[in-house]
């Protein structure tokens, strides 16, 4: 093949790019759910006419990017690509053939080129509250989580479906933002295919078969060429979390072949009673991210590259859980397996790879409570804000501070919060001491003070871990802080479940540090000093832990 043909071949791939990046910052401007517009909780990509995905969004959570690559095939099996028309628009949050619970809801549409399909775009974003016993771990079935949509056409030749839409609406706490965040996934999918049909003609092409194929070809050799040059074997891993009220063990086995990775979960927990329950796309998605962040990370994310990677885990295990399983915090556990993942990798290539760290974000739902004492205004309110803890230390590097890893989910902004609410957010700060010490520290976590701004009492429902079961370091580090959730004025929280935050009281909670590496009396002193200087290390832990001389930590 000529040298202009590969030159166009890459214009084309950049162009790709820039059109799903696009899809997913309109996504951004026009959500109406703050989770969507301000953090980022969301995922789009272009696929080809057999359900496979070409490229993703940078934009976005490996969650939902991973488990909506697999997704769209489902759809296609539901409503077959050349029943689809001009205008169709298809959508689902059934958690076993899209993301992994209620509230994401993904939609597919069909790109047309003079009466023929040439693409498909496809996109998926959080709605908070989708109705039953609102976001959280505490359901005991999937019925009890809100409402299932099947795989169903939103709109039918540019039609909405009103029955749909108003059943919708009728289910939901907040119908107004459903059926916003339904229009702002039309819309961006719509954003695509109008910029897929742009670079079509621009490069005069038929369709996107050709040079589709060469895409995933090449992503899937790239890939195959880098599992080939690691040892082949099996490498174990397991880790032991919260859980909801009893502790889950992970239990994971890679095993390296000449050209595809298998990950295996066998061994690990039953299925919960309650809400933590990880559908196996879901699974599938984080394990094969923890892969992928240290095997071919340069290598485009698509259905060529993820082919190489196989996810298995045990029917009725917890990171394979079947319907009618509740599923609502799915990410408080499987947000834990790329850390899993990462740790048999460890065994074969362990100058690359990190600590232990926070793993799962902290998203508390906050909200208004219905059985608030009459005496106080307690204006009706839902926001799903975010919080990160400290990422475990590097090879060579500190971890990161309050960064969204694995999730790629950002923190909602304290003036956001607060508009959206009548909670003010009262601190905001990196949590002292919370990084694992180690020659290399873990990132912090954050400590976090709200309160309603009337004095009425609120209810937060929580899906938290690494309470119980903090990060651990490596090499001879310490560990990174446990999390914590409590009132001020009194009492312990759990860390996962609906409480009442009592009238006129303070919420507290402190995210997770990450754990360290190599041992801490190996730190360089002038690092530190620094530490102590930021207020990041007080003066008794660099004393105490890391055995800095009493006047040097002054």
């Amino acid at each position: 093949m000529s040298t202009l043909d590969a030159i166009e071949r890459q214009l084309v791939w950049d162009r790709l790019l820039a059109i799903v990046e696009d899809q997913a910052q309109t996504l951004m401007r026009t959500a109406f759910s703050p989770v969507v517009r301000e953090a980022g909780d969301l995922s789009a990509g272009v696929f080809n006419t057999h359900g496979d995905m070409l490229a993703q969004a940078i934009t976005g959570t490996p969650g939902h990017v991973n488990a909506m690559a697999r997704s769209v095939k489902n759809f296609l099996n539901k409503f077959p690509i050349n029943d689809l028309k001009p205008g169709d628009v298809l959508l689902t949050n059934d958690p076993w053939l899209a993301t992994g619970h209620l509230n994401d809801f993904t939609v597919v549409t069909p790109t047309f080129l003079d009466k023929r399909i040439v693409a498909l775009f496809a996109s998926t974003s959080h709605i908070a509250d989708v109705g039953g016993r609102g976001f959280g771990p505490d359901a005991n079935e999937v019925y009890e989580e809100g409402i299932w949509v099947p795989i169903s056409k939103l709109f039918d030749t540019g039609r909405i479906d009103e029955t749909l839409m108003r059943l919708i609406q009728a289910n939901v706490r907040d119908p107004v933002v459903a059926e916003g965040d339904l229009y702002s996934l039309t819309a961006c999918n719509d954003a695509g295919s109008q910029k897929l049909i742009e670079m079509i003609r621009e490069f005069g092409l038929n369709d996107l078969d050709s040079v589709g194929d060469q895409i995933l070809s090449s992503s899937r050799k790239a890939m195959e060429k880098e599992i080939s040059q690691l040892p082949a074997g099996t490498y174990k891993y397991s880790m032991n979390v919260d859980g909801y009220d009893d502790p889950i063990h992970i239990q994971c086995s890679l095993t390296i072949h000449e050209n595809y990775i298998d990950i295996d979960f066998d061994g690990s927990s039953p299925v919960s009673r309650y809400g933590i329950n990880v559908p196996l796309p879901y699974a599938e998605a984080y394990a094969s991210f923890g892969a992928r962040c240290l095997i071919g990370n340069d290598i485009p994310n698509n259905e060529g590259s993820l082919s190489t990677i196989r996810v298995s885990a045990p029917v009725g295990s917890i990171l394979n859980a079947e319907p009618p399983c509740p599923v609502s915090a799915r990410h408080a556990l499987g947000q834990m397996l790329p850390d899993v993942v990462i740790g048999c990798l460890n065994e074969i290539i362990p100058d690359q790879v990190p600590s232990e760290g926070s793993s799962c974000i902290w998203n508390p739902v906050l909200m208004s409570d219905s059985s608030a004492n009459p005496n106080f205004r307690s204006t009706h309110f839902v926001i799903n804000p975010i919080f990160n803890g400290g990422t475990g230390a590097r090879a060579t590097r500190d971890g990161l501070s309050t960064t969204a890893f694995p999730s790629g989910v950002r923190t909602t902004s304290t003036e956001v919060n607060e508009v959206t609410s009548p909670l003010v957010f009262m601190r905001r700060e990196y949590r002292q001491d919370s990084g694992g010490a180690g020659k290399f520290r873990g990132g912090l976590g954050q400590v976090i003070e709200i309160q309603h701004s009337t004095g009425a009492p609120f209810v937060v429902s929580k899906m938290f871990d690494r309470i119980g079961h903090a990060a651990r370091g490596r090499e001879g580090a310490l560990e990174g802080a446990p999390g914590r959730v409590y009132v001020k004025e009194g009492e312990e929280l759990a860390g996962k479940g609906k409480e009442i935050v009592p009238a006129g009281a303070t919420l507290v909670m402190e995210t997770p540090g990450g754990g360290g590496r190599g041992s801490p009396k190996d730190r360089d002193p002038s690092d530190l000093r620094n530490d102590v200087d930021s207020g990041l290390v007080s003066s008794d832990a660099a004393v105490g832990l890391y055995k800095l001389a009493k006047n040097s930590a002054r």
